[in-house]
């Protein structure tokens, strides 16, 4: 069957107007309308300058099909997780690219209560009613329309998660990227005690300071430099449509998403013991070790954030972490928030009357990790299993990609959906130097 380019496994991306343009908007919205027999949406969009036209013709596609259209305007993609259960809307369409580029943009799309749609579970059949051209009869009534804003409702939906009493007055360097966090930054900052420094917080479509994507390195400098310059307790900073934040110590220290992981994990169970804890196969003995000690139950699950939401519905987990810094939460429809993390971060920083350093450093020493090395190579698939041939004699794992694991040392390496590329992650037992050997050793294999 022919494919649309812009359709990938977890949502459409693809570059305005070659692989997106507001003719393939309007039929999203006529084949999604049939998909969820939807009689009511709602819409939001990211800062791109394509935002706004999209979201226009897809409206168009939706009403076109009889649906009522809720449009909450510019927003971060945990609105739309948010506003689909608390409007009670068949679902929910983000359009965003996130941090990709700013020529492309794209969408995310959910069912009723928030339930996530992939290229598995539904984009494929809206993919083949574009193609075959099996749109539902125009609805005889056109589908209404009205803005909302949502914000302050969100903003107090948040309070479930967090005590602003129980937050100490830190100064803390809040880095937006001109994307759309901002506008939730604005509006939490009365509720807390602390004193924000922001950073790049006007959405600016042009990307001045560069696209928003904290996990560049090249993008971690305005952060690092806020946090020195200002002697800041914290740093944080949001991808584009802040569904994921970042961390940086009081040093300026970029913090890997993994060693995040553990600490929500930890601050979750002190309050909640006995539940269960989700996480991905790339990185696995600090936050195994993490919940076990705090009385949890850990699960692993396959990368990405259907696998992830699917698993934490069937377990009923109470938190799910990925070490991309995807953080899902079961009070939030089971989605991913970029708000959550960093109010969670402040009060277990206060209750524990801890630098974010002093959190972290304990596990950072006792299992020092590579963090993720991107590798483009021609053939991922025949990589992968000479390398599980050379590793045939550790523990092997297929659960993502190919996980093998020593008594001291393991890795994982995982093919990218999209692109020629292999992800590879190492962590060993609280030997660093080991850690980097193998890093280099496992290099040498996969670019040779």
């Amino acid at each position: 069957m022919e494919r649309l380019e812009s359709f990938k496994a977890y949502d459409i991306r693809g570059k305005v107007p070659s692989e997106l343009n507001s003719e393939l908007a309007y039929k999203i919205g006529r084949a999604f309308a049939k998909l969820v027999s939807a009689k009511k949406i709602v819409i939001g969009h990211d800062v791109r300058k394509s935002s706004e036209e999209l979201s226009d013709a897809l409206a168009n596609g939706l009403m076109d099909s009889g649906v009522d259209v809720i449009d909450i305007g510019l927003c971060g993609t945990e609105m739309i997780y948010f506003a689909t259960p608390f409007l009670d809307t068949d679902g929910g369409i983000m359009i965003t690219a996130s941090h990709n580029p700013p020529e492309y943009n794209g969408m995310k799309f959910v069912k009723r209560d928030s339930v996530p749609v992939g290229y598995s579970s539904g984009l494929n059949e809206v993919e083949k009613m574009i193609l075959t051209n099996s749109f539902d009869p125009l609805a005889e009534k056109k589908g209404s329309f009205k803005k909302i804003d949502v914000m302050k409702e969100f903003i107090s939906n948040l309070r479930k998660f967090y005590d602003p009493a129980k937050i100490k007055p830190f100064k803390i360097v809040a880095n937006s990227g001109n994307g759309c966090a901002g506008l939730a930054v604005n509006a939490i900052e009365p509720l807390l005690p602390v004193k924000l420094i922001k950073v790049f917080n006007e959405p600016d479509s042009n990307f001045p300071n560069g696209v928003p994507n904290p996990l560049l390195p090249e993008n971690r400098q305005s952060t690092i430099d806020a946090v020195l310059k200002n002697k800041a307790d914290l740093g944080v900073a949001w991808d584009g449509d802040y569904d994921r934040c970042f961390f940086f110590d009081e040093k300026g220290n970029f913090i890997e998403g993994y060693y995040i992981v553990g600490l929500l994990a930890k601050s979750i169970l002190l309050k909640n013991p006995g539940e269960r804890i989700v996480h991905d196969p790339r990185l696995v003995w600090n936050t195994l070790d993490v919940v076990k000690r705090y009385g949890g139950v850990a699960v692993q699950s396959k990368s990405g954030h259907a696998f992830i939401k699917e698993k934490m519905r069937e377990v009923n987990a109470i938190y799910g972490g990925e070490m991309s810094a995807h953080h899902y939460f079961r009070d939030n429809a089971y989605s991913d928030s970029g708000m959550i993390p960093f109010l969670l971060i402040l009060q277990l920083m206060s209750e524990e009357n801890k630098k974010l350093s002093e959190l972290v450093e304990e596990m950072i020493a006792a299992y020092p990790c590579s963090g993720e090395i991107n590798s483009t190579i021609e053939n991922p698939k025949a990589k992968l299993e000479e390398i599980e041939k050379i590793y045939s004699d550790g523990k092997i794992d297929k659960t993502d990609g190919l996980s093998v694991e020593y008594p001291d040392w393991r890795f994982n390496l995982r093919m990218s959906n999209t692109e020629p590329i292999i992800r590879l992650n190492v962590e060993s037992r609280g030997n660093y130097k080991l850690m980097e050997e193998k890093t280099k050793e496992l290099l040498e294999l996969i670019r040779s």
